[in-house]
Formats: structure tokens, sequence, C-alpha cells
């Protein structure tokens, strides 16, 4: 229902701007055959077409994460209305995913962005199960080349059933994101996962978490959640409205399982632990919704129904008075067994989630830009009618004063500016604090791990027996000593004599063991350094945003004041706006940090070791002697390692704190010159316009009673749309009160 009045006000807002939009257009064409081009008024008309467009586009994003497994695929399938995603038995998602929606009729089509191109490519325009194949192709074609194309991510355009009866959410799309990777690691690594959980966090609507039903308790998707809620639960707290869990395949519970609402109850319990307050869990069943909306829609194919008959009819079938089992055919109990899925109830609070909070916001800030648009146009004609009310000479006065004024205006902004520049440097400083502090905290981890090692080692036991038994003791030696241990067969037997002169150099009998502990060491170190990184880069988003907001608060009221002063002498006033978009901080890569270093890392060494011999001889005792024998080792320098890993953070450092500098500055400057832009344009406005009505008055000075008699009729349409606006905000805040 919310989202339904929703709509209704959306389309009145809109409805009531196109008509401002019109009579503004009129009012400049009757001026401009009067002469007075209105130039001040261009600058109206364009914010008015603006933010007609910004009500039209606005976009909306629902965040979808999970681990693998979880069947997150089944799920957007399920609500975009379409098998369109492969599932997870054909490939995992590689890399961030957009499905926008697009209206019933358009083409669908697969979009691939890659890094340093503007333009995406097109991979392919057609069906669904087209795209679906493309998609397939191109994910294989990517995780066995690795990526040489740098791709970043995909785009999904096909419209989204689930809000196609919603013109007002036009502007929609579900994020798909990266799971982890399988081509790297067989192991789950959290981190793509956790970058853009926190990514979610901040900039998405809703955030939807599809937890497996028969393993939510997975240690992977619960490390998943430590890391996301540590140190961000009053984020966590802040942005509870708009983060959801979605317990999937729970069509999977045998009979002996336990009840699911006792498995969400639990669940409960489990999330709130981690800090998340008050957990909403739905429970879903994604294939079940994605057959029935299909087989509803009318566009199941034969194999989808079939698949629909096999594992969810059965529990619709009736016995009849024979007591013969009687199955009802699919397209009868497709709409029920999509209720039953839970699939439209979750669509319905994802909307509901949106509209209330982001759609409401979005009315709010449309009908103050209308009524500062309305005001405008109010203060134009009032300036106009008192300039042909009072004397010509006054007026003449009246436009010298001004212009002075306005350059007086002018001198002032550009002492605001000089404030808001200590107060960038003040915040590419603390940017370069932080920064510092991450690379120090990630070299001291790494260098800790790296110094363990060599005791570590030399306590390997020489024997399969006693293996398992220092296997237990491996958690308390450290990530990276559990990581070389579990990536060899036998350690111990696979050394070779050790340099007793420099502990930090390990040698290997064979190369390939060699190459295998400088791989583990990198592997282990850049996911872990990555995972640092992504805290700090979080961090740095939300504090830089804060300190940026404050700022550009800072410059919205000093150049307030400034544009005061001008509206005490007009009578008039200007409202200063500023939109503040969250900060940027680049991803910094620390994958492959010593890949291209082995030979550095790795010597190939050469040493004479004495061999005994024993030579038989008859009647006598075997003769024992000593020969000796070159011997091959190759040797890993693990303080080489180190080395060469603080030497990367730190050139990744220097190369983030340069970019991290230049975007501050930018951002900074677009706030300032917004502010200075709406006093200018102001300013020049009400200069045009005045400069314009003294040549009128002298010009046109025999047909002042019909310009003046014009001017009024707009000016008693004006206060028309002005009743308008009035009621639209009354009705806006009958809407808010209806929230759930």
């Amino acid at each position: 229902m919310f989202s339904q009045n929703f709509q209704q006000l959306h389309n009145r807002i809109n409805q009531t701007g196109t008509k401002i939009l019109q009579f503004l257009q009129e009012f400049r064409r009757g001026k401009l055959t009067e002469g007075d081009k209105t130039q001040g008024l261009e600058v109206v008309e364009n914010n008015l077409v603006q933010t007609l467009q910004n009500l039209q586009e606005q976009k909306y994003q629902v965040a979808v994460v999970a681990a693998m497994k979880a069947g997150k695929s089944t799920f957007l399938n399920a609500v975009i209305g379409a098998d369109i995603l492969a599932s997870e038995n054909a490939a995992c998602t590689i890399c961030r995913t957009d499905i926008k929606h697009i209206y019933n009729g358009a083409t669908p089509r697969l979009l691939e962005y890659r890094e340093l191109k503007e333009q995406p490519v097109i991979l392919v325009a057609g069906s669904a199960g087209e795209i679906q194949q493309k998609f397939l192709e191109r994910t294989r074609e990517i995780r066995e080349k690795n990526n040489p194309d740098k791709t970043i991510r995909f785009e999904v355009e096909h419209p989204i059933e689930a809000i196609s009866q919603i013109p007002s959410l036009a502007g929609f799309s579900l994020l798909d994101t990266p799971g982890p990777n399988e081509w790297e690691s067989a192991n789950f690594n959290t981190v793509k996962l956790k970058q853009t959980a926190l990514e979610a966090l901040r900039t998405c609507n809703a955030i939807l978490f599809i937890l497996n039903y028969t393993s939510y308790k997975d240690n992977a998707i619960l490390d998943l959640f430590k890391e996301v809620v540590e140190n961000r639960k009053e984020i966590l707290a802040k942005n509870a409205g708009k983060v959801y869990f979605i317990l999937n395949k729970v069509d999977l519970r045998g009979e002996r399982d336990r009840e699911i609402r006792e498995v969400i109850n639990d669940l409960k319990r489990e999330l709130s632990s981690f800090g998340f307050p008050h957990p909403i869990i739905y429970p879903a069943s994604s294939r079940q919704g994605l057959l029935a909306k299909l087989i509803d829609a009318g566009k199941a194919t034969e194999g989808q129904i079939e698949d629909f008959q096999k594992f969810f009819s059965s529990q619709y079938s009736k016995k009849n008075e024979d007591g013969d089992l009687i199955t009802p055919a699919p397209h009868k109990i497709a709409r029920q067994a999509l209720i039953d899925s839970k699939i439209p109830e979750i669509e319905k609070m994802v909307i509901q989630t949106i509209t209330q909070n982001s759609g409401v916001n979005l009315l709010e800030d449309v009908l103050a830009r209308l009524e500062k648009v309305v005001k405008g146009i109010e203060d134009s004609l009032n300036t106009q009618i008192q300039g042909w009310e009072i004397e010509l000479e006054t007026l003449k006065q009246n436009v010298q004063e001004y212009a002075e004024k306005a350059d007086n205006a002018n001198q002032q902004v550009l002492e605001v500016k000089k404030l808001v520049k200590q107060q960038e440097k003040k915040l590419i400083e603390r940017f370069k604090q932080e920064l510092q502090l991450f690379a120090t905290n990630a070299k001291e981890q790494i260098k800790i791990e790296i110094e363990q090692l060599p005791n570590s080692i030399s306590k390997l036991p020489n024997s399969i027996s006693n293996q398992s038994k220092f296997e237990k003791q491996t958690n308390s030696r450290g990530g990276l000593f559990r990581a070389i241990f579990q990536g060899f067969d036998n350690l111990f037997n696979q050394l070779d004599r050790q340099d007793s002169e420099n502990i930090y150099k390990i040698r290997f009998k064979e190369e390939k063991d060699a190459e295998k502990l400088i791989k583990t060491v990198n592997e282990y170190c850049s996911p872990h350094i990555q995972n640092l990184w992504v805290d700090v880069q979080d961090k740095l988003i939300r504090e830089g945003t804060k300190i940026r907001e404050n700022l550009a608060t800072e410059i919205q009221n000093k150049i307030q004041e400034i544009s005061n002063q001008l509206s005490v002498y007009l009578g008039e006033s200007l409202r200063i706006e500023l939109n503040i978009n969250p900060i940027i901080i680049p991803h910094l890569n620390f994958e492959g940090m010593i890949d291209d270093k082995v030979d550095k890392i790795l010597e190939r060494i050469k040493y004479i070791e004495q061999v005994q011999e024993v030579r038989k001889r008859k009647c006598e005792e075997d003769e024992v002697y000593f020969v000796d024998v070159e011997v091959k080792s190759f040797e890993v320098d693990l303080q080489a390692i180190l080395q060469l890993i603080c030497r990367r953070i730190d050139e990744q450092i220097v190369d983030s704190a340069a970019v991290i500098n230049l975007v501050i500055q930018q951002q900074v400057k677009e706030d300032f010159r917004s502010a200075e832009m709406q006093i200018k344009d102001y300013t020049n406005k009400f200069q045009s316009e005045l400069e314009a009505l003294v040549w009128q008055r002298e010009s046109q000075g025999e047909e002042a009673d019909k310009i003046y008699s014009n001017l009024q009729i707009y000016q008693i349409k004006l206060s028309e749309y002005m009743e308008d606006l009035d009621m639209l905000a009354k009705s806006l805040d009958e809407l808010k009160k209806t929230k759930a």
C-alpha cells in the first residue's frame, strides 16, 4: 500500500513540476517578445529541468551479498523473473554485476566494463538465454586466462519483474556481488566479499545477505560477518533498517530436521552476538519462486516445468474421494507456489524499504527544489513589478548600488576560498597520517609472521608419527607458518641442511619446493595485507566524507551570510544548497607482491659434503672412508622477502597518497565552486533583470500599463502553483506518517 501511495505522490509532484516548467517557458517567451531575454531565469529553468530529470532517473541500488553455493544467482533470477544469471553449479560471480531495470519491450543486453575504458563492450543483445550463455562463456574465459582484458564489472540490462508496476523506481538496480575467486585459492577468501559488503553499507539503499539453510553456520560466512561488524556497530545500528538476511533453500529441509522457525531463532541469536541489532530474517525457496514465477507468466521452458513438477508439485497434491493422490497442473498452483516461496514477501519488503527511506528523501528534496524555483520566479516578478512602480532615476540608482554590492560580495567569496584551502590541507594531512599508520601496521604484522618462521621450522618433527601431534600446535605459531606447514606433505623431509650462520635463509633439496615456499608466502601475505587495507579504506571513506560534509557546511554557511547581505538589499532571499557525494579512496592492489622478484629471493647454491663410503675386503674388515660430493641446494631468503613486501607496501602508499591528494583537491574545489556559482548566478540574475528593466522603461514606457498588467497575471498564476506545492508538502507529511 505504501509503495502505491508513494507512486501516486511521485506522479503528482512530477505533473506539478512539469506545469511549472511550462509556465516558466511561457513567461520567458512572453518577455522575449517585449525585448527582455530573461537571462537571469535561464539558470532557474535549467535547474528545474535537472530537478525533474533527477525525479525520473533517481538511482536505487540493492546489494546482494553471499558466500558460494548460497543460491544467490537463483535468488536474483527469481526477483528478476528470468533465468538469466548462471547458477552456482555453472560458475561463480567473478566480479561485480549490476542488473539494471529496463522497460518491457526494450532489448536486454550484457555489457562489460574494463579498466581505464569509459565505454563498455556490448557482449550480446537478445534473450535471457542468450545472455546467460554468453555470460558463462565470458566468465570461463576470464577465469582461465586470468582476466587479460582487466574486466572490472558486468552490467545486465533486463526488465526486473519485482518493480515492473512501479514506474517511480525506473532507476532500480540489483548489485550482484563477487564471491570468492575460485581460480586463486580453494580456500574461502572473504576479502572481496568484505570489501563489497562495506561498500554496500555506505552506498546501497538495501542490503540482502543470502545464507544457505543447509550450511548457515559455515565458518566462512560467519567470519565475513565478524569482519564486517568489527568496529562498526554504530554504523550497523544506523543502517539496521536496510540490512536483511535471507535464509535460502529452506525447501531442502528434511522431515527430521528442525522447524524453520527454530533455525531462524537460532540464527537471530548468532547474528545478534556479532553486533547486528534485531536482525530481520526471511526464509525463502528461490528455486521454487523462480520456477513458479516463470510458469505463472507463461515463460517457463519444458525443462523448467518438469523441474517444478519433480521438486515442488507434490506438496500441493490432494486425495480425491477414491483416495487417489491428485496433483494439479503446474499452471494451476504456480501462483500459490510463488507466494509460498516467500519471494513476493521479500520483494515487497525491499520496495517498502526503498520508498520509505530513499524514496521519501527524494520527494522531499524535489519539493524543496521546486519551491526554490517558484520563489526564484516570484523574486523576478516582484523585482520587475517594483521596477515599474518606482521612478526611473531611482531605479537607475538601485542598479548602480546593486552592482557595487555584488562586487563586494565577490570579494568576500574570495576570502572564503582562502579558508577552504586551509581546511583542505588539514584533510589531506589527516589522510596522510592514516596511510602511514596503515603501512606501519601492515609491515609490522608481516615482520612478526616472517620472524617466527625460522624458530617454528627448527621444531619440525622428523617423523610422520609426530607430525599430527605437531599440527595441533601450529595455531600458536602464526598463520603464515600454518599455511606453509599445511602446504607441504612432509616439510621436514623436503628441507636441506640449514645455514647455521643465518637462520633466515631456508634451504630446500628441490627447487620446486623452494618456489612453493615463496608462492605460499605470497598467497598468504597478499590477501592478509589487502584485508587490512579494506578496513583502513572503509574508515577513510567514512571519516573523510564526514570531514568533507563539515567543510561543505562551513562553505555553505559563509556563502549564505554573503547572499543574505545582498538579499536584505533586494528584499529577497537565496538558499545556498550543496550536495555532498562520498569521498573516493582508491583501491590498493597487493596481489602478487613478490611474484616477479623470485630471482632476488631464491638462490641456487652448491656446497661440498663428505659422504661415507665402504669398501668391501676379503678376510679383512671393511674399509670406511669419506669422499667429497657436490650437493645442490636451493635457498630462500626470508629477510629479502620481508624487504620486498615492505617496499611494495611503501610504493602503494606513495602512489595512493598522490591520488588521494588530487581527489580531495578536486572534490573540495567542486564543493566551493557549487556555492560560488549559486551566488554568482543569483547576483547575475538580478543584475541582468535590473538592467533590462532600465532598458524597458526607457524604450517601452508607453506600454507600461500593458507590461505591468501581464506581470500581475503571471503573479496570480504563480501563486496557484505555490498553493499546489503546499498541498503536495502536506501529502508528503501524511505519507511519512503511514510508515510501518
